[in-house]
């Protein structure tokens, strides 16, 4: 059984809480149509992209890949 608790707050620490803390995701207002899908999509997408790259802190890599196009082609090696 304690496994099972752990098991469940190890996803609530790696995708929920980094998507309401660090992303905003709760104080987000889109709300209309397929919109906060198609969000949620693109937030999860960033935060595979942070994890692959050996980022371990999140808020850390959004603000390191918040200044611009340039810096973000130079962490994901991108021509």
């Amino acid at each position: 059984m304690l496994e099972r608790i752990r098991g469940y707050w190890g996803v609530e620490n790696k995708v929920h809480h980094v998507r309401d803390v660090t992303q905003g995701e709760d104080a987000s207002r889109i709300r209309m149509h397929q919109l906060p899908q198609i969000f949620a999509v693109a937030r999860n997408f960033a935060l595979n992209l942070y994890r692959a790259n050996e980022f371990s802190n999140m808020a850390q890599a959004e603000r390191f890949c918040k200044f611009g196009l340039d810096t973000l082609k130079t962490v994901f090696r991108m021509k």
